[in-house]
């Protein structure tokens, strides 16, 4: 068996960097105070959105936001670009929490989140026509907490999966399961109150160590066919990991696989073909939280590589540099990772390809 490298995996920091020790109980208190603030934001209507959002941000705060809106910076530019177009597109939009967790990284305090908006699409949003009915938004969130109020955020909203609902398709099929992401099989992801810091450094520890595994990348063997990559992938360190009965949630394009194979087929091993020049630490994760069984990671972006071959998303290769904004949540179940939730910005990384899907739905 190959042995896994051991490195840092976090952002870079100058200097020394003060830890936080969190303690469980302000964890806690942190995670019910969020959530009740991004409830209030979402289920507001246009006359108390400023007052929602300024209870929540610091005026200065940013957000790392989805394509196409990008970066926000100040409550104005996050009440202006994000909330009072949605609201305005759903009305009777409302949150509903699939998970959410929080914890410490080097100098700084998280709260993220899995979740959808729901509400009635009555009106148009990035330019995609309403049709009038339900539609579920994923947004999944990591949200830093500063002085008991949110000074960043990063957010990514699927809207491929948003336009999918919308009744119109302008990519190519996806190899996996399309759908809405269910919450974790232990049904405990907005409620559990975890006390053990022991369980959540050995949750830590277990998701890291599988990413480091992803460093081992039989794709770059000198002639390895497909069929060699395929049996490599599906022996790979990584398999000591992944619960016999796990299940990966993709983004819409993507979609859901169940098993090592599943994950293997529709997206590990066409990801790894059309970027076989890639670079998942150049920067570094912003973000490693644990909360008892469960953890999340991510950078901004999370990878930097090379669009080489059409394997995955289908488009012809174009060579062009590409930067992915991803995020791993993960339930560490029956001593395994049995679920992981991948929020991951497709929209932009079409969009450095040349394929603009806001365009094409109004083709």
């Amino acid at each position: 068996m190959t042995n896994i490298e051991n490195f840092k995996t976090g952002i870079k920091k100058e200097g020394s960097t003060e830890v936080i020790n969190l303690d469980p109980k302000i964890n806690i208190a942190n995670k019910k105070e969020i959530r009740i603030l991004l409830k209030n934001i979402a289920e507001s209507n246009l006359e108390n959105i400023n007052k929602n959002i300024n209870d929540a941000y610091h005026d200065d705060a940013e957000i790392r936001a989805f394509h196409p809106l990008n970066d926000l910076k100040g409550v104005s530019e996050i009440s202006e670009i994000l909330w009072k177009p949605l609201i305005n597109a759903f009305p009777d939009l409302e949150r509903r929490d699939n998970l959410i967790l929080g914890g410490a990284f080097q100098d700084k305090i998280f709260v993220s989140t899995i979740a959808h908006l729901t509400g009635t699409f009555v009106n148009p949003w990035l330019n995609v026509p309403a049709h009038g009915k339900t539609i579920h938004l994923r947004i999944c969130e990591a949200h830093q907490i500063k002085d008991n109020k949110i000074i960043q955020s990063h957010i990514l909203i699927d809207t491929l999966d948003f336009i999918r609902q919308a009744g119109l398709w302008p990519v190519n099929k996806s190899l996996g399961a399309e759908g809405m992401w269910p919450g974790p099989i232990t049904s405990d992801g907005t409620t559990f109150e975890n006390m053990d810091n022991e369980l959540s450094i050995k949750s830590m520890e277990q998701a890291l160590t599988m990413q480091r595994s992803l460093n081992i990348k039989p794709e770059t063997d000198p002639g390895s066919s497909y069929e060699y990559i395929r049996e490599k992938l599906l022996n790979h360190p990584q398999k000591d990991f992944w619960h016999p009965k796990m299940m990966w949630y993709g983004p819409s394009g993507i979609g859901t696989a169940r098993g090592l194979k599943g994950f293997v087929d529709h997206h590990q091993l066409p990801f790894r073909l059309t970027f076989k020049e890639r670079d998942y630490w150049k920067i570094g994760h912003y973000i490693e939280i644990a909360d008892g069984n469960f953890s999340m990671t991510s950078g901004w972006h999370s990878i930097e590589c090379k669009h080489g071959s059409k394997e995955w998303l289908g488009y012809e290769g174009t060579d062009k540099p590409v930067t992915m904004r991803v995020m791993d949540f993960y339930l560490h179940h029956e001593g395994l990772i049995r679920e992981n939730w991948v929020p991951i910005d497709i929209a932009h990384i079409l969009h450095q390809i040349g394929i603009d899907v806001f365009e094409l739905i109004k083709k």
